[in-house]
């Protein structure tokens, strides 16, 4: 049974053969004191039941709906394990950020034991319930079972996002079944297809980097407040002539302070879809105190946002505390043997 009202208007349960039905009637008191109804459909009993039950199949339908949609909270899984940035103290503090003020659902993945435990990301399955992936890798060599979850999640063509090392996120030996991985950044990211690869370098540790924005991006919904120049603490990476694709947009662009070497300036964010189909924000910046920046904090909300097809949040909810050591590379020791 189901009873549907019109505001102001009294309504009461009739009898229709052997069922029951919300009927609105009109009612109005006649010079006698009588009151008289109306039918205000006009139509059959039989058509008003069907019409009226239709009605709130639908109403309810899209109540349903409505609340699956409005109450979900984006899920953002965060794959991290890069040796030198902190990639693994920096992403979960970024995703208590998310978590605390924007209502996203946050699953951080780490390297085991260590950020320099290459063959082992626990978790991973962890991504088939994800909307967003998140990359903060370098020289990885998981075994084939933990990289098949990173791919069943590229071939869904959702959306992926990387930070800097990312352009380099495996490192397999020649001849290993997994080589073609090395190439990761290319077909997830649009950076060069590792590292040394096609020109891909930095220009020493002891150089920075001055950012601007790229003056055709200006509007980019991801540089939503996002206001240059600015300096960041990364050395800068050159990833130029071939990347990013043509068909990215760069949005950020670097120039090398102190370089080691003669520079050229550098694409340092972009956007791109990706092989699989997949929405992408990038960006070689990545170094911790790079995150203490509030035009790059503002950056990687934005990207996430972004990425999800969610609105950019304008006004922002305000810079936070994102610092971590710099571990830089520790020297060459004994590796475990790559699993396959």
């Amino acid at each position: 049974m189901a009873a549907i009202l019109e505001v102001g208007k009294p309504a009461k349960l009739v009898t229709v053969g052997n069922d029951q039905l919300g009927q609105v009637e009109r009612v109005r008191q006649t010079p006698g004191g009588d009151r008289e109804r109306e039918n205000p459909y006009g139509i059959g009993g039989s058509m008003k039941n069907a019409t009226l039950r239709m009605f709130c199949l639908t109403v309810a339908a899209v109540s349903l709906l409505g609340a699956t949609l409005f109450s979900k909270k984006p899920h953002v899984v965060f794959v991290t394990g890069d040796h030198e940035y902190s990639g693994e103290e920096t992403m979960p503090r970024l995703a208590r950020e998310l978590k605390k003020k924007y209502r996203m659902k946050t699953t951080v993945l780490k390297a085991y034991p260590d950020q320099d435990s290459e063959t082992n990301i626990p978790g991973l399955e962890a991504l088939a319930g994800a909307d967003l992936a998140v990359f903060f890798l370098r020289w990885r060599q998981l075994p084939a079972s933990q990289v098949a979850h990173i791919k069943a999640y590229l071939d869904t063509g959702k959306p992926v996002m990387g930070f800097r090392t990312s352009s380099h996120a495996f490192n397999y030996p020649k001849g290993h079944e997994l080589e073609g991985w090395n190439a990761f950044g290319a077909d997830a990211f649009g950076t060069p297809p590792g590292w040394g690869k096609e020109g891909h370098t930095h220009y020493g540790h002891e150089s920075s980097t001055d950012v601007s924005v790229v003056p055709a991006a200006a509007e980019h919904p991801v540089l939503t407040g996002v206001t240059g120049p600015f300096h960041v603490r990364s050395w800068l990476y050159q990833v130029k002539p071939n990347w990013p694709p043509a068909d990215a947009e760069e949005l950020l662009q670097g120039k090398a302070v102190n370089p080691n070497k003669p520079a050229q300036e550098n694409p340092v964010a972009w956007t791109w879809k990706n092989k699989f189909g997949g929405q992408v924000f990038f960006t070689t910046l990545g170094h911790p105190e790079d995150f203490t920046v509030e035009a790059v904090q503002r950056l990687v909300i934005n990207g996430i946002h972004w990425s999800l097809g969610l609105p950019i949040p304008n006004p922002w909810k305000g810079s936070f505390k994102l610092d971590a050591p710099y571990h830089g590379l520790k020297p060459a020791s004994a590796k475990p043997p790559v699993q396959k």
